[in-house]
């Protein structure tokens, strides 16, 4: 019933009781019913207000709805224990540790006093030739990581844009301490935990392993040693020389290495004596881990010359972080003694509510990888993930290991544009005009599809970097 029509019931009652109360003659003075009737549409009105207050209540706690489903969001987040373990043998190895890395949220529902959503990163950096390259590395490449990503971005896109902007950073960290005229190298192994999203970027021989639940041990960089890959055609190709070392009598010996300088890796960052062949572009890798969790271990190839990578998830099982890590450069010094720097960090990715990794007996060698270890599907279905999630399954995201520019910067998704109108270069993020900016794809000799008129762009210095590294002008060497 409609408030008028309860109005005029209430009404009529009254003039009923009116009349009862006025004896025979059930006549009832016209104002006492003007005056009855308004008191009771007042009655009304004040019950529609309580209902609007009722709505305005239900708001709040829809609110309050939200802010607790952000924090349950929040708290599934896992854990992060980890711990570190070095033996120096010439005080070039170097780590990086950081579990409060600030990323700009953008969530709408987001206040000023909440806090912003953090990431970890944990590095391992092998300086050679002494150490000014690896501190270097240590101390700015994750800045410039962050200067080369796009404001603005949701978490799914922020974690979309970070393998490019792993590639700009790693680029970027080489073309300036090149600038500082040391002939110092460094491996990099660069690691970025945002949830259960692991995104890994390395160049050199240090290496990133997951142990995952079940035991199942898959590595998430590859060697940059000449020994061990496809780069000897690319290297010689860009002007380098490859061979191993002659000693008396015209005997080789030792492993593959590059000349001038004989360093055995393809990837570094650094190493301007070598020659720019020896490119800073690095292997990416991107994995969902299920809510399982995993182990890391993140080390020098001062580790992995001494112990497999089975093996040295294998020797620290069952420990927690910070002894597990000890315990892998101990077992090194079992097995051959201190040869070189040797530096170990084991993350341990835990899920909510536990406070220590649940030790996972080895599967057997028998079980195919691709059980374990698939590719992300085109159109996931809630059922499949909860499935993975069940059995442990790792979901690889993204990989590329490519060493050309204009496949690892390319296609730009803006155009290369700024808010400003303006070009920015895909590297070093200097504004350009757009008569300046020279595109990533122009007159490159290796790749497969060169489009020149297409963005990201370049300014004048990284792109004599870009022509150095693909054996296009000698390396240190400026174009007029």
């Amino acid at each position: 019933m409609s408030s008028s029509s309860s109005s005029s019931a209430a009404a009529a009652h009254q003039h009923q009781h009116h009349r009862r109360q006025g004896g025979g003659s059930g006549l009832v003075p016209l104002a006492a019913l003007i005056k009855e009737e308004a008191r009771t549409e007042r009655r009304a009105c004040s019950g529609g207000g309580s209902r609007i207050c009722a709505r305005d209540e239900d708001a709040g706690v829809s609110g309050v709805v939200v802010e607790a489903a952000e924090e349950e969001a929040r708290r599934q987040r896992p854990l992060l224990r980890y711990g570190c373990a070095a033996q120096s043998k010439k005080g070039e190895d170097f780590f990086l540790l950081r579990t409060d890395c600030p990323r700009p949220s953008t969530s709408a529902s987001s206040s000023a006093a909440s806090p912003h959503p953090t990431f970890a990163v944990f590095a391992v950096l092998d300086g050679h030739n002494g150490n000014a390259a690896a501190i270097y590395t240590r101390d700015n490449l994750l800045n410039h990581v962050l200067s080369a990503m796009p404001r603005g971005l949701s978490r799914e896109e922020w974690l979309h844009a970070l393998p490019r902007a792993l590639v700009a950073g790693f680029v970027k960290t080489d073309k300036e301490f090149q600038t500082k005229g040391q002939t110092s190298g460094t491996t990099a192994t660069f690691v970025i935990i945002d949830g259960w999203t692991i995104t890994v970027a390395s160049v050199g021989d240090s290496r990133c392993i997951l142990d995952a639940q079940g035991g199942t041990v898959s590595l998430l960089t590859v060697d940059h040693r000449l020994e061990e890959n496809i780069e000897e055609e690319r290297v010689t190709a860009s002007g380098g020389e490859v061979g191993r070392l002659s000693v008396v009598g015209g005997a080789e010996i030792g492993p593959l290495r590059c000349w001038p300088g004989g360093l055995c890796l393809s990837r570094s960052i650094g190493d301007i004596d070598v020659g720019e062949f020896i490119v800073p572009v690095p292997y990416v890798k991107q994995v969902k881990l299920s809510n399982a969790g995993g182990r890391l271990i993140i080390a020098s190839d001062g580790i992995w010359d001494a112990l497999s990578s089975e093996a040295a998830a294998k020797s620290c099982r069952g420990l927690p972080a910070e002894l597990a890590a000890k315990q892998v450069v101990k077992e090194v010094l079992r097995t051959r003694g201190l040869k070189d720097d040797t530096t170990c960090i084991v993350v341990d990715i835990i899920p909510p509510g536990q406070t220590i990794r649940s030790p996972s007996p080895p599967k057997k060698m028998n079980k195919l990888k691709s059980l374990i270890f698939r590719k992300k599907a085109k159109e996931p279905s809630q059922k499949l993930t909860k499935q993975h999630s069940r059995a442990g399954v790792v979901e690889e995201i993204f990989e590329e290991g490519s060493a050309m520019l204009s496949e690892r910067l390319g296609p730009d998704s803006n155009g290369g544009h700024t808010s400003s109108s303006l070009f920015t270069c895909a590297i070093c993020q200097v504004d350009l005009e757009p008569s300046e900016g020279v595109s990533v794809h122009a007159g490159s000799i290796f790749s497969s599809s060169s489009k020149p008129w297409e963005g990201p762009f370049l300014c004048a210095d990284c792109r004599d970097k870009k022509d150095a590294m693909e054996g296009k002008r000698p390396s240190g060497v400026k174009v007029l």
